[in-house]
């Protein structure tokens, strides 16, 4: 497992065999900084939580964990392979099923999640993690938020990035349910199409206000030969009312399974 978050940071221990075989876990720490943060024990403590509760194949387990008191930690699994994000790249664009394949294996995650009553809440490149062999785990749970937890709303685009983020996400007047990962998973298969996203600012504010009020890049102005099923479904899951994008994870799922099959005659990489 590649990769350290603002307030986290993960280290490899000790193998439980004398080589990095299967066995090998990781270590999820607070930096020293923010080791007495409130906020910041409460996200290891979501993510144990939700970690230890939902046992999924895209979702990364938590096995052990101590957060009474210093030194605070989070067991879990070492991951092979690295963050989706490092493998993007500035103008990359994805053969359409193996995009396909990141988006529906990063569903199968959110569906399992949604079931159990949890948002991820900060879905992005950065925490999703590919394997070599192309299997896609979500990471960082630690902004996952209960659909039914009241939540300070300017607070919103600070605990995640903004440039994933659903429009309901800083809106005072809509209470976010599931449809906004999906929302977030839109515009990373976006990126993964095309190579950029749909919207890009760089302050927060403008980012909030592009995501509100502005229409993104049809995706055929930039890859014109996308089959337009792909397209139209892309465009559903970043529609900026929750109620025009699919309905559930799991619905989402079925829909980019079916494309997947559909494209795979493009495939030009494996991706399981």
């Amino acid at each position: 497992m590649a990769g350290e978050g603002a307030l986290s940071r993960v280290h490899r221990a000790r193998p439980a065999r004398s080589s990095d075989g299967p066995g090998s876990y990781a270590l999820k720490m607070l930096r020293t900084r923010w080791e007495d943060d409130a906020r910041a024990v409460e996200m290891l403590r979501r993510e144990v939580l939700v970690g230890r509760a939902i046992s999924n194949p895209h979702l990364v387990p938590v096995l052990r964990f101590h957060l009474a008191r210093k030194p605070r930690y989070l067991v879990m699994p070492w991951l092979y392979g690295t963050t989706l994000s490092a493998v993007m790249g500035a103008g990359h664009r994805f053969d359409v099923p193996v995009a396909l394949s990141i988006a529906r294996q990063a569903a199968e995650g959110l569906a399992a999640l949604h079931a159990a009553g949890w948002r991820h809440g900060d879905l992005k490149p950065q925490n999703l993690f590919l394997s070599p062999e192309g299997h896609v785990t979500l990471l960082d749970l630690g902004f996952a938020r209960s659909f039914w937890e009241s939540e300070d709303v300017s607070a919103r685009c600070v605990t995640g990035t903004c440039r994933y983020f659903a429009p309901e996400l800083t809106s005072p007047t809509h209470r976010p349910d599931a449809r906004a990962d999906i929302y977030s998973l839109g515009i990373v298969l976006y990126e993964l199409l095309v190579g950029r996203s749909p919207f890009d600012a760089s302050e927060m504010r403008e980012l909030a206000r592009l995501h509100h009020e502005a229409r993104p890049p049809h995706l055929s102005e930039h890859r014109p030969l996308l089959p337009r099923a792909v397209v139209e479904l892309v465009h559903r899951m970043i529609a900026k009312s929750p109620l025009r994008r699919p309905r559930t994870a799991a619905e989402l799922v079925e829909l980019l399974a079916r494309l997947e099959i559909e494209t795979f005659s493009e495939r030009a990489v494996r991706c399981a």
